[in-house]
């Protein structure tokens, strides 16, 4: 046989055969992908918001693993099956959107874990784990400070704006006047304000008739310190 033939029977080989893995471990990858996904479709349920919870995401994060880890065992066993596989999945496109930015965290996890556990390393994939949950649970545990509210005030009257100032200083912790408007005789003047004591600041505030109309705008967001 010629150095022409081996070479042609070695690479023959090696792109029908490829890796050998055994119905034992097999069996192990995708027991360690189930339970991981599992454990992370439990962790996405206790930790994610209400209003963003999605029973049927939370599915696709749990059964994610299983499938990854079988794609890299079959990319493992056989070197044209690995290139079929990537030429399919190069040209799906997912359009599903996301309510929640969170979500791709999840779903990255998922995927990585099934890599992972895919390539035999199922150790480092509850390492993972592990350090993902501690993560999680410690960011959770910072508190977000409430995002300052918005006092709109009109009037069609002269207004001492002072003694309003007064007032707010009673009842809030912080105020600053964000923009005056003057339309012939109407004032518009508009205060961020930081306070707990809502309903006391806009109970005195009606008392004045000089006010016509007070909105109090509070943002439900988040603010950065």
């Amino acid at each position: 046989m010629s150095i022409k033939d081996v070479i042609k029977s070695s690479v023959y080989e090696s792109l029908g055969v490829g890796t050998d893995i055994s119905g034992d471990k097999i069996l192990v990858i995708f027991v360690a992908a189930c339970l991981i996904g599992l454990y992370v479709y439990a962790v996405y349920k206790f930790t994610s918001k209400a209003a963003f919870y999605s029973k049927d995401l939370n599915i696709t994060i749990a059964g994610m693993p299983i499938i990854i880890a079988a794609i890299m065992i079959a990319m493992q066993s056989n070197l044209i099956v690995s290139l079929g596989m990537v030429g399919a999945l190069s040209i799906v496109r997912f359009r599903n959107a996301i309510k929640n930015p969170l979500d791709l965290l999840y779903l990255f996890w998922t995927i990585s874990a099934g890599i992972i556990c895919g390539v035999g390393l199922i150790m480092l994939s509850i390492i993972l784990c592990i350090v993902m949950t501690i993560m999680i649970l410690i960011l959770e545990l910072i508190p977000n400070f409430k995002a300052p509210a918005l006092l709109i005030m009109r009037s069609d009257e002269d207004v001492d704006w002072a003694e309003i100032k007064t007032v707010m200083k009673k009842y809030t912790k912080s105020f600053k006047e964000k923009s005056r408007t003057l339309k012939k005789t109407e004032t518009e003047i508009i205060f961020e304000i930081r306070t707990t004591k809502e309903d006391e600041l806009l109970k005195e505030l009606q008392q004045r008739k000089e006010l016509k109309q007070i909105n109090l705008l509070s943002y439900d967001g988040e603010c950065r310190v």
